[in-house]
């Protein structure tokens, strides 16, 4: 019986150790690794952003990250507008020199054809090798939501990906799209970027610099740069960012109009561009009388025969630019149309780029970039040496772009 009550008094005991200790687990699996990403390079492009826009208390993202990044003015190359200075700022050339000598342009070398902003054949743009050209060309991968010439196969080469620009493309989409190129694996990620956004240089020319419609856009451009920094944090991504501005914005309104058929006759010359500059073509025969008319001075405007355009435009020698140009001061706009029709009041370009209301955005931020620094008014030409340093692509020769220039804007 003992042995009975000793065998009982064990099998109790076994019972109740197995109810009161856990079961023996199989060990958890390591964590996946976190994947330590490489820096990009995104370069964001701000149709019409003037520098005193971060002034207003309407961009807290990017007035916090000039704050903690690199500031300057910059100035924007002659013509002051959108398609020769962002084809400046890949290519470290003026535009007498990479050839998109404006928005509106003519060559002798192609009759009857005009430039126009939807031009794609790469004729008019192979004078220069844009940044992503040459990054793809050097084994780095670019992607590029709408930045002007991105589309053209520029010496046998486009971006890795890109975008036909499109209005209707909202801002949130542009900045997603750039988000889903990052989200690629490692080995198909592209290491170089462009995004651009032209609501505020619309605003601008709608309303004028001043209006609170400008205003509303600036912020929410302001408010799309938010998202795009929250979204590179949620994927762990480092990135430097560099922020540009191709030209300013001035105020212009019917009471500055300088009416360009009554100066000279209207049978002696056609216009290519009008605004705040004309280019303008002599009829074939009457390239003296043009002259006579334009050359003598006007108070609102200055005129030139192109091998006499003042050596601080920077523009003249390429055979694309026009026989004779005229200037117009600030706020002032040449014009042919006819007096009946009032010129639409609101905001232009295309001005002298000394002029302060034509002064271009520059804003740098990342783990490349000083902090808390702001640089000296420079011209927009170094920007892409900048880049391609930031990027890894070798340096152009040649160009009119500096990559000492901007050296202080990095982190020693």
């Amino acid at each position: 019986m003992h042995w009975l009550r000793t065998l009982a008094a064990a099998s109790i005991a076994g019972l109740l150790y197995a109810c009161t200790t856990p079961p023996v687990m199989a060990p958890a699996p390591p964590a996946p690794p976190v994947e330590q990403r490489a820096p990009v390079t995104i370069l964001i492009g701000i149709d019409g952003f003037r520098p005193d826009y971060l002034d207003r208390g309407v961009t807290p993202v990017l007035s916090q990250l000039a704050a903690q990044g690199v500031r300057a003015t910059m100035r924007p190359s002659f013509p002051t507008k959108t398609f020769p200075n962002f084809y400046t700022l890949v290519t470290g050339k003026r535009p007498d020199r990479h050839g998109i000598v404006g928005n509106r342009f003519e060559d002798p070398a192609r009759p009857g054809e005009r430039f126009t902003l939807a031009s794609d054949q790469p004729y008019w743009w192979d004078q220069a090798e844009p940044l992503w050209t040459a990054a793809e060309k050097a084994g780095v991968q670019t992607a590029v939501m709408f930045w002007p010439g991105s589309g053209v196969e520029i010496g046998g080469t486009r971006p890795h990906d890109w975008q036909a620009f499109g209005m209707a493309v909202s801002g949130r989409q542009r900045v997603d799209a750039i988000i889903d190129w990052l989200r690629r694996p490692a080995a198909t990620r592209p290491k170089l970027l462009g995004l651009y956004f032209d609501t505020v240089d619309t605003a601008g020319h709608h309303h004028g610099p001043h209006d609170p419609g400008t205003n509303a856009a600036v912020a929410e451009v302001d408010a799309l740069i938010g998202r795009l920094t929250s979204e590179l944090a949620a994927l762990g991504q480092p990135a430097n960012l560099v922020f540009v501005a191709d030209h300013g914005m001035a105020a212009v309104d019917e009471s500055r109009r300088i009416q360009l058929d009554t100066i000279a006759a209207a049978s002696d010359f056609r216009t290519v561009e009008e605004g705040p500059y004309a280019a303008i073509e002599p009829q074939p025969g009457r390239e003296a009388a043009l002259a006579a008319a334009l050359l003598k001075p006007h108070p609102n405007m200055e005129c030139w025969r192109r091998a006499d355009v003042p050596a601080r435009l920077h523009y003249g020698r390429n055979p694309r630019t026009p026989s004779f140009l005229c200037l117009a001061r600030i706020g002032w706009t040449i014009t042919t149309r006819p007096a009946r029709e009032p010129l639409r009041p609101g905001g232009a370009h295309g001005y002298d780029p000394a002029a302060p209301e034509m002064a271009a955005l520059f804003l740098a931020h990342g783990p490349a970039f000083a902090s808390g620094v702001t640089l000296p008014p420079f011209d927009n030409i170094h920007v892409a040496p900048l880049l391609r340093r930031l990027a890894g692509v070798p340096q152009a020769q040649a160009v009119d772009g500096d990559a000492a220039m901007l050296a202080p804007a990095l982190k020693r």
